[in-house]
């Protein structure tokens, strides 16, 4: 966690506000404790449960629907009374990231309206409590004039005590729609005034007000309006979930527990990694595409010396082979009239005191090729259009699904370069090599997939199991999570075991190995035979269309209904 996370996620544990936020998949992510105690819940468990199974009357998961705001929303929660707003949260592309909830209770506030038998009696004593709270307050007498507001009070509307007290609570908060005081609807209608969105004060800022009436026995005596500033508690909820996206993105702070290392050969690459993560030697991790070399980079970086500095990254595969150069060395414009947009300071320089991570080496170009050399050579560099020289205090972690060697003798990559790379090349193997790990990478892939689509899978069938065992797995971990993912968000809420008939892939490669043996050789009748290839056929577009049936039928040139028909007749029913 940052330092901006730790410093937001105080703010907002200290509010006096309940504010719970869930996900995309009504997850929930954060609640602080006010809303732990408002919601009378249990602060053990709570991060990543449903929020309709665990929060009684909930409609966030409608805001979720809707994506439209709802605002100060008045809830009974036995003899408690909140008022509520709801409010969707998207990222800078406009995606939906989740929903808060903002609510406080406001049981205390009428309590303490019913209580107060003479104002001037308790003056001095309310001013005392008013200013220790962190909302902005205001008192009216039953004429509508303002007695007393609070230090909060002014430093979100910008009026001092001076400028309000005597005078009537029209200068004070106003109804955009209707321009008449809140605190004069209550003295004329003696009702409260709850969750009104308002524009207040010099400072036009946006707020949420509720006003209660006063009263000494039957007689209403005045009111007292409580200010909630939205707009500072929005932002911060908005920036942590945003902070927390983006962590995600990045993929921080993996470490070698997280690596599932049961057979031999994954043994061996693990400990390769944890021995060279204490010193600075540059490592070369070389693996075939989603056999997570990624994974392997953040855990030798998280685990080394460098594990508190900037673990920074970038797939050269990703980027024009001309920009790739200026995003890892930076560019300066020499010119006396440049100006700071003129200037880039690099990868190599962002990852000081840290580790930069080139992913895809080989898609480097002979000319960057030449200057990485040259870095590895001296540990200096210039930016391009620079003339002086940068000495960054940077650890360099590469990896490659290419063949080096073999881009050598071709004169694409440099000799040089392969060596000053491959000081310590560390070997992942594929999937298919590593099947002893199978059953730890079910068991961690599952879990993380029940906590972020809100399953509850426990396991998979030794059947699914076994066919696991003999798939090629040609996208490696990669594709046995997106198996598994797949699997999941179509199995029911309920189910807890993935069977067969979830992985219609499994399905058609064991057909297809059938298919494979079939062709080898025709045996039978003409009509057999034929039979057989149209089978074959068919089950070969299956699989190569990933099990859908209509596009199948399209490139077959058969209607939708004669695929079924040869489906059932061929006895092609696990699909």
């Amino acid at each position: 966690m940052t330092v901006l996370d730790q410093m937001m996620r105080s703010v907002l544990e200290s509010l006096q506000e309940g504010v719970l936020i869930i996900d995309s998949r009504r997850s929930i992510v954060y609640i602080n404790p006010e809303a732990v105690r408002i919601l009378r819940l249990s602060d053990e468990g709570i991060i990543g449960k449903d929020v309709v199974k665990t929060v009684p009357n909930t409609r966030l998961h409608i805001v979720l629907q809707t994506a439209r705001p709802e605002y100060d929303k008045l809830q009974y929660l036995g003899d408690t009374v909140i008022v509520t707003s709801r409010l969707p949260l998207f990222d800078m592309a406009g995606n939906l990231l989740g929903v808060a909830a903002i609510f406080r209770d406001i049981t205390s506030v009428q309590k303490m309206a019913e209580e107060v038998t003479n104002l001037k009696e308790i003056e001095a004593q309310l001013k005392a409590i008013i200013d220790s709270t962190h909302d902005a307050i205001s008192v009216a007498d039953e004429k509508g004039r303002i007695t007393l507001v609070n230090e909060e009070y002014t430093r979100i509307t910008g009026l001092t005590s001076e400028e309000v007290v005597g005078k009537s609570a029209t200068i004070d908060v106003i109804d955009i729609d209707e321009g008449d005081s809140y605190h004069l609807m209550v003295s004329k209608t003696r009702q409260p005034v709850l969750g009104k969105r308002l524009v207040v004060g010099k400072t036009r800022r946006e707020v949420i007000v509720d006003v209660m009436p006063l009263f000494v026995g039957q007689s209403f005596r005045g009111s007292v309006g409580v200010i909630h500033d939205v707009t500072e508690i929005s932002s911060l909820m908005h920036q942590l979930v945003l902070s927390r996206s983006s962590v995600k993105k990045s993929g921080v702070r993996f470490s070698f527990s997280e690596i599932i290392a049961v057979s031999t050969k994954m043994k061996i690459a693990l400990e390769q990694a944890q021995q060279v993560s204490s010193t600075m030697a540059t490592v070369l991790l070389r693996g075939e595409s989603g056999t997570g070399k990624e994974l392997f980079a953040h855990a030798i970086h998280h685990s080394s010396p460098r594990g508190e500095g900037p673990f920074v990254e970038i797939n050269c595969a990703s980027l024009d082979s001309s920009l790739l150069q200026y995003e890892i060395f930076g560019y300066a414009d020499s010119t006396p009239a440049a100006s700071e947009r003129s200037t880039y300071s690099g990868l190599l320089k962002k990852a000081q005191g840290g580790t930069l991570f080139l992913d895809e080496i080989s898609n480097l170009d002979r000319s960057t090729q030449v200057k990485l050399l040259g870095f590895l050579q001296t540990r200096e560099y210039a930016r391009i259009g620079s003339k002086t020289n940068e000495r960054p205090d940077v650890r360099l972690i590469v990896s490659t699904n290419s063949n080096l060697e073999a881009m050598i003798e071709e004169g694409t990559f440099l000799r040089d370069l392969y060596f000053r790379l491959n000081v310590v090349p560390i070997l992942i193997p594929p999937l298919r090599d590593r099947l002893e790990d199978l059953d730890g990478l079910i068991e961690i892939i599952t879990a993380r997939f029940n906590l972020e689509y809100g399953k509850r899978v426990r396991m998979v069938t030794n059947e699914v199991k076994g066919l696991f065992r003999q798939y090629d797995w040609p996208g490696n971990v990669r594709e046995l999570e997106n198996a598994i993912g797949r699997a999941m968000i179509k199995a029911s809420p309920s189910d807890e075991v993935l069977g067969i008939d979830n992985f219609d892939f499994l399905i058609i490669s064991a057909h297809r190995k059938e298919s494979k043996a079939y062709l080898s050789s025709y045996k039978g009748k003409l009509n057999e035979i034929l039979d057989g290839i149209e089978r074959q056929a068919i089950l070969q577009y299956l699989y190569k269309n990933e099990g859908n049936r209509e596009r199948t039928a399209k490139e077959l040139g058969i209607s939708v209904r004669s695929l079924y028909y040869k489906i059932k007749r061929y006895r092609i029913d696990r699909l």
